[in-house]
């Protein structure tokens, strides 16, 4: 089973991802019909990871018309590197606010929303990640699988009359996590992280980009990768 990092993501994406398999140590959770790598992806365990990525595990991808992305603690040779993620717990205090206006209150507002709004929820998400045309998928399984899960809660940020960020919180014995997240400004992303830690007492884990400057203690590295039969994984080549 994978460890450390990878299970964390596991423990959040799981209750959400439509499919999931386990084989060789590896687990897989896909999505058919959205496109956030943490519910599209085959989780490998630490170490050797090529008896993981069995054949079955290939075809069980190719079979939902989707590509087969790994989730690793360490690159992957030969495999296109679609993303690497941090992982770990939101620093005291959160992320920094060097112009004070989270403290006045005149920036970014964060409401905690009914799932009545999740299409205006994913919309906001969506855009603030690049991938607009997504959101009404997104929003459209998030409505099937978060029926009887109170676990999630869905936060919105409004800046000037605008939603502009999106964030699910799932509660945890002790804490939280917040790995579906995105924001159109670094001060909705700051008021955003801010608004989930202050939901539950305890640590808030959370994944985020280089490019988010979030402040993490313990965190690691999670690579996204992108195989085919061309990687030495599946050619049976000698450095397997």
């Amino acid at each position: 089973m994978p460890g450390g990092a990878l299970t964390e993501l596991l423990t959040f994406f799981t209750p959400l991802s439509a499919l999931q398999r386990q084989e060789g140590g590896a687990v897989t959770l896909l999505t058919p019909g959205t496109n956030v790598l943490g519910l599209n992806a085959t989780y490998l365990p630490p170490g050797d990871v090529a008896p993981a990525l069995s054949p079955a595990i290939q075809a069980w991808h190719t079979g939902h018309d989707l590509p087969l992305v790994a989730a690793s603690l360490v690159p992957l040779p030969g495999a296109h590197e679609v993303v690497t993620l941090q992982v770990g717990v939101l620093a005291p205090g959160g992320p920094p606010d060097p112009t004070g206006q989270l403290r006045s209150g005149a920036a970014v507002v964060v409401e905690q929303i009914s799932r009545l709004h999740l299409e205006g929820w994913a919309a906001s998400l969506a855009q603030s990640r690049g991938t607009p045309a997504w959101a009404p998928a997104l929003a459209r399984h998030l409505a099937g699988v978060l029926e009887g899960q109170r676990e999630y809660v869905l936060l919105q940020a409004y800046g000037r009359g605008e939603t502009v960020g999106g964030l699910l919180w799932q509660a945890r014995p002790e804490g939280g996590a917040a790995h579906l997240w995105g924001a159109r400004t670094p001060e909705a992303a700051r008021a955003l992280l801010r608004a989930a830690a202050s939901l539950a007492s305890g640590p808030l884990w959370v994944s985020a980009l280089p490019d988010d400057e979030v402040p993490l203690r313990a965190a690691n590295h999670v690579f996204f990768s992108r195989l085919n039969e061309d990687t030495p994984y599946f050619s049976n080549a000698p450095d397997m």
